[in-house]
């Protein structure tokens, strides 16, 4: 039974010939409309009186009638659940005086039941009822007058539940629109094809798109990369139920900007119908909430917190080196650990760099001398690591897209042939140039940004301090 009021006419029904044998209005003689057999040219079909108890009995809301004396005509099986008077019980009792209303409260409960007959539209009520057990109920009612064929008021029928069950729903549905309207949370109901069906606004904006465009479009549409996470979690759904515990789901979504990644950490509900006995699915509910800045923000504090403890660990362990070169390569080896996947050292000699220790061209490996000596490095004018002598500065730069571009890329620039990022910050101390540190990451890694800047200066300021040590220890021993 809904719960909003509303206007409008009833049905116009039959005039009811038999008082005892159907709604006010409606005549319950089988030959009136089917003949002797019931429904014409239908063998063994129920007949009306038949047809129309089955529908009654299988209302969900409680049901029952009045002629237009107020004697009660009809009483279905939810009526009798509440109140726990059966049909034969209630049926032709005149009103609910005495039985199912209090007698003090009878005059004006049939007062403003039966006013509906002779008003347009339902009307809805609240009364207090009574148990058969003795016990009372507030309901909420629905009453509507029902007319005959002459137009004339003929009865009435009156629809009621729970006012706690009423409410229960009342609630379920705001609820509902609620969510599908203005939450602070993406809100997607997908059918069992895995399509959107309904999208509410927060969804809308985080997936690109209006939230009638995005309907009944396959997700692989809208998603770019981490589509097959997100189906899969919403195939587990559907076959094994709701997950335990939220799940925080990368993907890279394609919008008229271009490509952008976010994080959205996501909730999923199996939607079942409540109207079969076995649950039969209709999608489902996927709830979700966009964290991709707190997520960098967690994921940046943790890289800190990392790097600041690999630098405690080098300076410890360099401070045990009697040998200051020996000091800078074990620096590097502990500021190479997820930052980098090579890294060279260049010195100034002269007009010109050389090389002084590297990490292996071909394998990972640790930073090690040059053995037998330093070696010119042969760079082109303009090479990133001559930029960053000549700047004293950092220098950023990565090769095209492409592995071919890339390896040409490296080669060109005397680099190990993965190399497809570069980062190249000068060596300084006591207000002189050294050299150049140049770290490289293969292509299977991001390019180098701004923090990772900051890192390698702090490295760099560390080994430049070392290199000097080394060449003043060097020039006295000389």
């Amino acid at each position: 039974m809904g719960a909003s009021r509303s206007s409008g006419t009833t049905d116009e029904l039959g005039p009811d010939e038999d008082s005892g044998g159907g709604p006010p209005g409606c005549s319950t003689d089988p030959g009136a409309s089917a003949g002797e057999g019931g429904i014409p040219g239908v063998p063994g079909a129920p007949d009306g009186s038949e047809l129309l108890a089955a529908l009654l009995d299988g209302m969900d809301a409680a049901l029952c009638a009045f002629d237009a004396a107020g004697t009660v005509t009809h009483w279905n099986r939810e009526a009798e659940r509440i109140l726990g008077w059966s049909a034969q019980e209630a049926v032709g009792r005149a009103g609910f005086a005495g039985w199912a209303v209090r007698r003090a409260d009878a005059d004006e409960v049939r007062a403003r039941l039966m006013s509906a007959m002779d008003a347009p539209g339902r009307q809805v009520h609240e009364f207090a009822l009574l148990r058969k057990d003795g016990g009372r109920v507030l309901v909420r009612t629905q009453s509507a007058g029902v007319r005959g064929a002459d137009g004339k008021p003929a009865g009435v029928y009156c629809a009621f539940s729970e006012v706690h069950a009423q409410i229960d729903l009342e609630r379920a549905i705001a609820l509902s629109e609620a969510l599908l309207e203005d939450a602070s949370w993406g809100v997607v109901l997908v059918d069992v094809d895995l399509r959107p069906t309904v999208v509410n606004a927060y969804a809308s904006r985080a997936l690109g798109g209006g939230r009638t465009r995005l309907l009944g479009r396959p997700l692989g549409e809208l998603v770019v990369q981490g589509v097959e996470e997100l189906e899969a979690a919403l195939h587990h759904v559907l076959a094994e139920g709701a997950p335990s515990a939220p799940a925080e789901l990368w993907v890279t979504l394609r919008t008229a900007e271009g490509e952008r990644r976010r994080c959205w950490r996501s909730g999923f509900l199996r939607l079942a119908s409540p109207l079969t006995e076995e649950p039969v699915p209709l999608g489902v509910g996927w709830l979700f909430r966009d964290v991709t800045a707190a997520k960098l923000a967690e994921q940046e504090a943790d890289r800190l917190r990392f790097r600041a403890s690999q630098l405690h660990r080098a300076a410890r362990t360099a401070s045990e080196c009697e040998d200051p070169m020996e000091a800078a390569t074990s620096l590097l080896d502990f500021a190479l650990a997820g930052f980098a996947d090579h890294v060279l050292v260049d010195l100034v000699a002269g007009e010109r760099l050389v090389r002084t220790a590297a990490t292996p061209f071909d394998a990972p490996g640790p930073c090690l001398l040059v053995a037998g000596g330093s070696i010119p490095a042969r760079y082109a004018p303009g090479h990133p690591a001559l930029q960053s002598v000549e700047r004293t500065g950092t220098v950023r730069t990565s090769a095209g897209a492409g592995e071919a571009a890339a390896t040409a890329w490296a080669t060109e620039r005397r680099w190990p042939r993965d190399a497809a990022h570069a980062l190249c910050a000068v060596l300084r101390s006591r207000g002189r140039t050294l050299g150049v540190l140049t770290f490289l990451r293969a292509a299977n890694r991001a390019a180098f940004e701004r923090p990772d800047t900051a890192y390698a200066e702090t490295v760099a300021a560390r080994v430049a301090g070392a290199v000097d040590l080394a060449q003043v220890t060097r020039a006295a021993g000389g």
